[in-house]
């Protein structure tokens, strides 16, 4: 295992690190991130805590966005999956806290996609039932808050775009319908669903692109990035995570028709 390499093929590579003292990454070398991070709402997770303080969390948030503004090219853009706000634990601003934070750290600003997943499964109170003493008010949405480093425009890559004109007319609409994950199917406790990386990487990405999830988890992002021939990246401190990761990689680059073999990707490693 080199540098915390996982599993590695001519398109993919899986690591198995910290993001936060990993030096399996080179600078500026990354089109584009998809990432959902960890909520901080209690979710049991193997290797990580979910249920830090919210101080905490927002310093952990400033360091991992920090090692990836580093990890991004120029014009690399970094799609951010975060709810809008949330209740356990007390009400917090979770959305416009990150999105202020990692401005701070240098990223600029683009737009913001609701993702409308209708579900409140995460709702833990009403507050005062049928009252207007202290009702709490949870939306049914996520955030994909869309960032940059230095230029929107995209300067190099292969210049090919295989996004459709329907997709293209539909994905830039900032409202996003479609259904969560099961976590059962997936095997995660806090899986996305394949159309969330999917428009992201077709909106956002040329063929070729080289995109990095930092917290791979189940490996969805890169199925994405297979399917729509990208260069996947994903980090995870959780071995056993790297390891499903690793079982539904292999089996989207089966149904591509690309048998699984050691290479490639060297210049994106460090």
């Amino acid at each position: 295992m080199n540098n915390g390499v996982y599993f590695q093929t001519d398109d993919v590579v899986i690591i198995n690190a910290d993001l936060l003292t990993t030096d399996s990454v080179g600078e500026n070398s990354i089109d584009l991130i998809v990432t959902s991070p960890p909520y901080n709402v209690d979710i049991q997770y193997g290797s990580n805590r979910d249920d830090i303080s919210y101080e905490t969390y927002l310093k952990f948030s400033r360091e991992w966005m920090s090692r990836c503004f580093e990890w991004l090219k120029c014009d690399g853009r970094f799609c951010l999956n975060i709810p809008l706000d949330k209740n356990k634990g007390g009400q917090q601003s979770v959305g416009a806290d990150l999105t202020s934070i990692a401005k701070s750290i240098g990223y600029q600003y683009h737009s913001t996609i609701v993702w409308n997943e209708g579900n409140i499964s995460r709702r833990t109170a009403w507050g005062s039932w049928m009252s207007a003493s202290a009702p709490y008010v949870i939306a049914p949405v996520e955030l994909i808050v869309v960032l940059y480093k230095h230029y929107w425009k995209k300067q190099g890559g292969s210049q090919e775009s295989d996004i459709t004109r329907d997709e293209f007319m539909a994905w830039t609409n900032g409202l996003w319908t479609f259904s969560g994950e099961s976590k059962k199917r997936v095997g995660h406790p806090a899986p996305f669903p394949l159309e969330l990386p999917t428009r992201a990487i077709k909106l956002f990405s040329y063929v070729g692109d080289t995109v990095l999830d930092p917290f791979v988890g189940s490996g969805t992002t890169l199925i994405a990035a297979v399917h729509n021939d990208r260069i996947g990246i994903g980090i995870d401190i959780d071995e056993a995570y790297c390891s499903l990761a690793q079982n539904r990689v292999e089996t989207a680059l089966e149904e591509r028709g690309q048998k699984a073999t050691v290479g490639a990707t060297d210049e994106q490693l460090a």
